[in-house]
């Protein structure tokens, strides 16, 4: 393997023993860029063209207040895949506030968990007072890769193939952009939302196959409510209105504190894509963090995704150093999200939902040439009981109900994969997933490639360094990179 490393970016991070800055957490600073990869296990397949990038909250100074994994500092790592090869490079998103930072080598921000008067400067976010450190999501839109921030920041684009920071998006409004904008490929559309505490509380938007925003618009909210993702079908985008967000009457004093509202429904909203008046249904209270598809179905509209059945869990029992609040909130054996469905029948305004499957699920993939359309296989991961980490990988056929596992073994934990489609993929599984794996075994990350059809491992790659752990990632087709 040859690498090349970059100069080093200044941090004043020191010792620390919080389990979100320690084992598969652990900061890593170096930027590189890598070339003749040691192939592990299996070989590179040739029919695997494009990138796969992934985001992480990667902290670069010592927290000021108490540190929530979501406030580090963005990183995207890339592996290009082309004629049976593969190359590697990592790159910190330098947003206005990262380089704010890098002037004066300490933390400005406060996160997630502080009260009023920590930040040293003002901040973004819905929250208020937030780095904007577009560490959350990444997808690609118009041959540019976009970051971002999962509390609505600028939205920072990225050369899918180099890493090189380009800057804002101009078509970002000032209300932000929250993480999981939604790329349609067979439009070329870019659909976002954001959200925030002032009326309306949260925008719907449209950006062109062109990168020049078409649609932005009001969506009324009875109040500052906490949507984290959204989804969209041929014909609607799908957001929504959960019943858990901050407790009104301590937000009046500055403190987010999230409550579970009882006695309020799950709201709906179906969104024409150009833009109009939404249609709203009401479904059974939970929270989601995470959408898988949409699709129309004659009068019904379908949409997957992972319900929680205790969206507000009890603090964790054992976790370090008086972190159980935080951890259980990061858990999800602790929130129990579960594969589900529902159908909002566009004649009779009713909505009918069930699980799909009774395992704890998240972060669901799926083959993006079906995006809006209906689908029949779902990749979703496993999680850690206690942490936010996975270590497998399960495949649903949504027609027959089968689903095939893979397990990791144990100190061994993924990131998201995406699916990446075959070049001359035929069928709707002729693809692979592709996931960056932390090894705390051996100190070490690799690539690993999964043949989505068989649902087995038929390729590792050795990586340069040990990754963070990190939240979003995106698989790029070839034919995705360039204008």
């Amino acid at each position: 393997m040859k690498v090349e490393r970059l100069p080093p970016v200044r941090t004043s991070l020191g010792p620390t023993n919080h389990p979100y800055m320690t084992g598969p957490w652990t900061p890593q600073h170096e930027e590189v860029n890598a070339w003749d990869l040691e192939v592990l296990e299996g070989a590179i397949p040739a029919d695997l063209d494009g990138v796969y990038l992934r985001n992480t909250e990667n902290p670069v100074h010592d927290p000021i207040g108490r540190y929530h994994p979501f406030d580090g500092d963005g990183m995207i790592h890339q592996i290009e895949f082309k004629g049976g090869a593969a190359t590697y490079r990592n790159r910190f998103v330098r947003t206005r506030c990262f380089e704010a930072e890098q002037e004066v080598n300490e933390g400005l921000w406060g996160g997630l968990m502080d009260g009023p008067g920590v930040s040293k400067r003002p901040g973004f976010g819905a929250h208020g007072a937030l780095k904007d450190s577009a560490s959350t999501d990444i997808v690609v839109h118009n041959g540019e890769a976009i970051a971002t921030f999962y509390q609505c920041g600028e939205a920072y684009r990225l050369d899918p193939l180099t890493l090189e920071n380009l800057g804002v998006a101009s078509w970002a409004p000032l209300e932000g952009v929250s993480a999981h904008p939604k790329v349609d490929e067979a439009t070329g559309e870019l659909m976002f939302f954001n959200y925030s505490k002032a009326w309306p509380y949260m925008h719907y938007g449209v950006v062109g196959p062109d990168g020049k925003r078409k649609v932005y618009q009001g969506v009324p909210l009875p109040g500052p409510r906490l949507p984290h993702d959204m989804a969209f079908s041929s014909k609607y985008a799908i957001l929504n209105d959960l019943p858990v967000f901050w407790d009104q009457e301590l937000m009046a004093r500055d403190i987010h504190a999230v409550r579970l509202h009882k006695g309020i429904p799950s709201r709906f909203a179906l969104v024409p894509r150009e833009g109009g008046e939404p249609r709203w249904f009401e479904a059974e209270p939970t929270y989601v963090l995470h959408w898988l598809n949409a699709y129309e179905d004659g009068d019904e509209v379908v949409l997957d995704g992972y319900f929680q059945e205790k969206p507000i869990p009890r603090p964790l029992e054992g976790a370090p150093d008086g972190h159980g609040h935080l951890m259980a909130y990061l858990d999800e054996h602790s929130f129990l999200p579960k594969l589900h469905r529902w159908r909002f029948n566009l004649k009779t305004g009713e909505t009918t939902e069930k699980h799909l499957d009774d395992r704890v699920l998240e972060f669901g993939m799926f083959n993006q040439k079906y995006a809006g359309k209906p689908y029949r296989y779902a990749y979703s991961t496993t999680a850690k009981p206690g942490w936010f980490l996975f270590n497998g990988f399960v495949k649903h056929d949504l027609e027959t109900g089968e689903s095939w596992s893979i397990a990791l073994p144990e100190g061994r934990y993924a990131s998201e994969a995406p699916f990446a489609p075959k070049v001359g993929a035929v069928d709707e599984d002729d693809g692979y997933l592709v996931s960056f794996i932390i090894d705390e075994n051996k100190g070490a990350s690799e690539c690993l490639i999964v043949d989505a059809k068989r649902f087995e491992v038929v390729c590792r790659i050795a990586l340069p360094h040990k990754l963070s752990s990190g939240t979003h990632t995106v698989w790029a087709g070839r034919e995705m990179l360039t204008k």
